[in-house]
């Protein structure tokens, strides 16, 4: 084994350009995995015995399988709301209520509160709605997908609590910080970087310019607000939303609404429960306690709960069952790519990773350029990849090491990573956050793309820039 060394660089050297060539973060991984396992023992079988033995090893680890578990339940969970017909019928709720297009816009942005949960759930909640008010308002069917997607990803990043996202986040900081050799607590390291991550922030900016103030432009038919289908009924349209709609879906807001009142509450609660015995004051609490313990007991409360309420409206058992794991199933990508960031980040430290960073790389990179730096690599990564989870997991072990050694702020080189992967799941062609919209909204996806690709890189170089006094600031 080679330790400290520039083969210690060669993984990650062949995850970027094989996930980018595939357009998928899991073929990457799986095979800078395999370069790192045969670089740490070279022996054919020692080689598979290596890579089996991080896989497994990480995986049985406390923090890593409470995600999972956590990702796994609460994408059911979400399911379950589809089947009882939360989802159709919040969209029958709100619909009939909206009159013009701006009271359509403010519904869009007032509608974060109850959605900010995952960005594709938002997404098959959200667009359903402006589907059909779009129809009845004549609003171009690009500006109202952009006002979605914009507080979509961005919104939900920017949200410490109650999200499928906090709980990644959390873990790829984590492995970061103990490759580093860094101590800190990983949730109030996410916490502290929030304010950095500037792309989720001035894209929001930019996403209420569009809302109220100007037009997106005419549409990428060249006929802004017609809709080839205006003749089609309302609830014809409605039926075409495959990702919020069953057959026979049933019409009940409260099977929605309910379930994430639940999941919040119980979170904000157990937060404060878990840690107000080591705190000082109301806020602290949320900082001492554990995070991922508290959103693991609060999913299998509302999971448990929601169970109950949905048996007591007559929903068979069996169903409830199948659709739970149907949707649990659904992460199962994301499992995956999980499973090997672990195993590939622990055997790249045995590789020498860090000590190499440290030695070499970060004294090769000014300062005040790591973040802006981290910034366009991660974002041109991921709009190429299209997946902001899987830029995270291949960009924050890299990100973190260079802080570290540079002396750099690791919060800001954090909230650069964040800010890349947020980059490329808005504006990349392969987001399937991107892919759902247009699949909803009838869009053409690589002119959709296309058409929202000015403002989306104005937002990413202010967001530069902003990296780049930062830096210069924390010197």
């Amino acid at each position: 084994m080679i330790e400290g060394s520039w083969i210690s660089l060669l993984p990650f050297l062949v995850v970027i350009p094989v996930s980018i060539i595939t357009r998928q973060v899991q073929p990457g991984l799986f095979a800078g995995l395999i370069l790192a396992s045969f670089l740490k023992n070279s022996n054919i079988l020692g080689g598979i015995q290596t890579m089996i033995s991080a896989i497994v090893a990480n995986l049985v680890k406390s923090n890593n399988i409470r995600i999972i578990i956590f990702l796994y339940i609460f994408a059911g969970i979400i399911s379950l709301t589809k089947m009882t017909g939360g989802i159709k019928g919040f969209v029958h709720l709100v619909r009939n209520i909206v009159k013009t297009k701006r009271a359509a816009m403010l519904l869009t942005w007032f509608t974060t509160m109850g959605t900010f949960s995952d960005p594709d759930f938002r997404i098959v909640t959200v667009a359903p709605i402006m589907k059909v008010l779009r129809q009845r308002l004549q609003i171009s069917a690009q500006q109202i997908g952009f006002v979605i997607e914009a507080t979509s990803n961005p919104v939900v990043v920017l949200v410490p609590i109650a999200t499928a996202f906090v709980g990644y986040m959390v873990s790829v900081i984590a492995t970061s910080l103990q490759q580093a050799g860094i101590t800190d607590a990983p949730y109030r390291v996410y916490i502290q970087s929030i304010p950095f991550n500037f792309f989720a922030v001035t894209i929001l900016i930019v996403g209420l310019y569009y809302s109220f103030f100007k037009d997106f432009g005419p549409g990428v038919d060249g006929r802004s607000g017609q809709n080839p289908n205006l003749q089609q009924g309302e609830e014809e349209l409605l039926e075409e939303c495959f990702r919020a709609y069953e057959k026979d879906t049933p019409v009940k807001p409260w099977n929605l609404i309910i379930p994430l009142i639940m999941v919040l509450i119980s979170t904000l609660f157990l937060s404060w429960w878990d840690g107000h015995r080591q705190a000082v004051g109301f806020f602290e609490a949320f900082l001492k306690a554990d995070a991922l313990g508290v959103m693991l007991e609060a999913v299998f409360i509302t999971l448990i709960l929601s169970l109950l309420f949905f048996l007591l409206q007559g929903f068979p058992m069996a169903k409830l069952v199948t659709h739970f794991v149907r949707g649990g199933n659904e992460l199962v990508s994301v499992i995956i790519m999980l499973a090997l960031i672990w195993a590939l980040s622990a055997i790249a430290e045995d590789l020498g990773f860090s000590k190499y960073i440290a030695s070499h790389v970060a004294g090769l990179i000014p300062h005040a350029f790591i973040a802006p730096a981290l910034f366009i690599l991660g974002g041109f990564i991921s709009y190429f990849i299209g997946s902001s989870w899987g830029t995270w997991g291949l960009l924050m072990p890299l990100g973190v090491a260079l802080a570290q050694q540079s002396e750099a702020n690791i919060l800001l080189a954090i909230g650069a990573v964040f800010s890349s992967g947020t980059f490329g799941a808005f504006a990349s062609p392969l987001s399937d956050n991107t892919v759902t919209l247009c699949t909803i909204l009838n869009l053409d996806v690589m002119a959709y793309a296309r058409l929202k690709l000015k403002p989306t890189l104005i937002a990413a170089g202010i967001s530069i820039v902003l990296f780049g006094i930062a830096s210069f600031i924390g010197r």
